[in-house]
């Protein structure tokens, strides 16, 4: 199922929710660093997103170095930012919010 690219003003306006993460200069990606206590938690938090964003089937970039989880958020069939994209992140914020950072 090919998804609707979001226009700059409705990026604009989704980006309110999602304060933690910064967008890329030509709107085509969200991206944000997330630190936890240690290892752990940071696998943890990977592991309840995944299973987010296999409900959703759609897929996070990103890459984990101990503590530290690197997320990039983009729909590639779109050639940019989604709903989706907003929605994930929305519940990577929520999922992180009940970790010890």
């Amino acid at each position: 199922m090919t998804r609707q690219k979001l226009d700059s003003t409705a990026v604009s306006e989704k980006l309110a929710a999602v304060s933690s993460w910064e967008i890329d200069a030509g709107e085509t990606a969200l991206t944000r660093h997330f630190r936890f206590a240690d290892f752990s938690e940071a696998f943890g938090f990977m592991a309840r997103a995944a299973l987010v964003a296999e409900k959703l089937d759609h897929h996070p970039e990103w890459k984990n170095v101990y503590r530290n989880v690197d997320v990039r958020l983009t729909t590639h069939d779109a050639g940019g930012l989604t709903d989706l994209d907003f929605d994930l992140a929305i519940a990577m914020d929520r999922i992180a919010g009940t970790a010890k950072t």
